[in-house]
C-alpha cells in the first residue's frame, strides 16, 4: 500500500500529495502525514474552500498562515482557514493525524 495519495491534476498531471487520506463524509475527511514525510512536499497552497482543522495526534509539527509566524499544533486544537489564504504546515516527528471539514462558500462572494 502505498503512503502517499496519488491523483490527477486537469492537464492530466500525476500529482502525488504527502499524505493519505479516509473520508468521513461528504465534507469532512481524515489525512495522515507520516513521519518519514519529505519536508519538501509540505509547500505553500491555497484551497478552494474554507476548512475547519482539528488536530487528533500530532507531536512537534507547526502550522503557518502567510505573513505570520508559525505556530505549535497541539493535540486538541481546532484551525480555521479561509479558502484561497495561503498557509503550509512544517514537519515535527512522529505522524500529523487531522481531521478536515470544508465548508461552502458563501454564493455572495465576489
Amino acid at each position: 500500500m502505498s503512503l502517499t495519495t496519488i491523483r490527477f491534476s486537469k492537464r492530466r498531471q500525476v500529482v502525488v500529495n504527502p499524505y493519505i487520506q479516509k473520508d468521513i463524509a461528504p465534507n469532512k475527511f481524515e489525512r495522515i502525514f507520516r513521519e518519514h514525510t519529505d519536508e519538501s512536499e509540505l509547500v505553500w497552497h491555497r484551497d478552494r474552500k474554507n476548512r475547519t482543522v482539528r488536530i487528533i495526534e500530532c507531536n512537534g509539527w507547526k502550522f503557518q498562515k502567510d505573513n505570520r509566524l508559525p505556530v505549535e499544533l497541539k493535540e486538541g486544537d481546532t484551525i480555521h482557514i479561509n479558502a484561497f489564504e495561503y498557509h503550509r504546515i512544517l514537519k515535527g516527528s512522529g505522524s500529523l493525524v487531522v481531521e478536515i471539514t470544508e465548508h461552502e462558500l458563501n454564493k455572495n462572494r465576489k
